[in-house]
This record gives structure tokens, C-alpha cells and sequence, in this order.
């Protein structure tokens, strides 16, 4: 429902907080915002990623990352001057409140395994209207930290194409190495894709 001035109300309350970036969780509120997002950004995304479109897919989707133990799913929403609008203005989807910054792209951790391994994967996308801006980079870093904190994990890993040019930079840029290559590694869009494993440990993470 939207509050006196016609904006959506607050979904989530933020985990963590950068200068231009927070996460929350995912909403069953965020359909509409996140599959339209996800349909503009098409062009963006193909042949690396495909995130839900529709609100079916999207319920799934999220549902999912909040009943799975071994998946921690959060939203990267902007931040405005005053901490709560994100970048579109009074023409975007964006909410106003703690939670309600317009969605930039998303970052979760699946296949968490706890124990003597600690580790988790990466999965992750900006949209388009968020693309090169730096906004996935801050929050990568608020991913980490909640990482390498909160959640206990001693490790993470990030599988990419190795076509990927945009997603290796932003895992670069983070401080994460190289280990390896696999072919025919995970599929995708109807065929298995080979991928380069890049990974980072929580000592690298505290020192970068």
C-alpha cells in the first residue's frame, strides 16, 4: 500500500548500509519492482544470467532463498542524498523509508556449507539502470562483510563464464584469485558452460 505522498511502503528493514548501497532481504512486494527490472534488463543480462520476469517465477525464486538454509538472498537497493530514495526519482519504482531504495541488482550465497568448509557461492546481477556505476562493487563489500561476520564463512566462490568481462572486473576489484578452470561446469540456458572459479578467503577479505 503506498503512503500519503503515493510511494510504496517500506518491504525490509536494511542489513547493512553503504554510502550508496544497502541490503535487505527479498519481499513477496518486490515482485512487480524486481521482474519489471529484470525485463528491462534483458539485453544486459543474456547469455550469462536469467533472473525471474514473471511474479510466479519470482515467488519461487525468492521463496526459496528464504526457506533454504544453504542460501542467504539479498537485495542491493540505492541510496539517495538523504539515505532512502534511490537514483530514478519520482518516476522509478523506488520506495522511500529504511528498506525502500530503488533495487540496483541482487547478490546471494548459495550452497553454503557450514562445518570444516565454510564456504558459500556466489550468484549475482545489476540491472541495467544500475550498470557501471559502482553500486555492485559497494555492495559486494556489504555482502563480504555479513560474509566473513554474521554469517561465519571462511570462504567464498564465484563461478563466471569466462566471456564475462563485467562480473570477473567486480570479483577482481574484491580481491578475489583465480584457482581455476572448469569446463562444462554448470548449465545454462540449455547447455553446460564453462567457467572460470574465482574465490577469496576471509584473512584476504580483512586485509583487502
Amino acid at each position: 500500500m503506498p503512503d500519503p505522498n503515493g510511494h510504496p511502503t517500506p518491504t525490509a528493514p536494511y542489513l547493512a548500509e553503504g554510502p550508496r548501497t544497502a541490503l535487505r532481504r527479498f519481499t513477496e512486494a518486490d515482485a512487480a519492482e524486481f521482474t519489471a527490472r529484470a525485463r528491462e534488463s534483458r539485453a544486459h543480462h543474456r547469455p550469462w544470467l536469467f533472473p525471474p520476469e514473471r511474479t510466479d517465477t519470482y515467488a519461487a525464486y525468492a521463496g526459496t532463498l528464504a526457506r533454504d538454509p544453504a542460501r542467504e538472498g539479498f537485495l542491493v537497493c540505492e541510496r539517495g542524498e538523504d539515505g532512502d530514495r534511490g537514483a530514478d526519482g519520482p518516476d522509478g519504482p523506488s520506495g522511500q523509508g529504511e528498506g525502500g531504495g530503488a533495487i540496483a541488482g541482487f547478490i546471494n550465497i548459495n550452497n553454503i556449507v557450514l562445518g570444516g568448509f565454510c564456504c558459500g557461492a556466489l550468484g549475482y546481477g545489476a540491472f541495467a539502470h544500475a550498470a557501471g556505476r559502482g553500486l555492485m562493487g559497494e555492495a559486494l563489500g556489504l555482502v563480504m562483510d555479513l560474509a566473513f561476520g554474521p554469517l561465519g564463512l571462511h570462504r567464498l566462490e564465484a563461478n563466471i563464464q569466462p566471456g564475462n568481462a563485467a562480473s570477473i572486473a567486480l570479483v577482481r576489484r574484491a580481491g578475489f584469485r583465480l584457482e581455476g578452470f572448469s569446463p562444462d561446469f554448470l548449465r545454462i540456458d540449455g547447455a553446460w558452460r564453462d567457467h572460470e572459479r574465482w574465490a577469496i578467503t576471509a584473512p584476504a577479505a580483512q586485509a583487502s
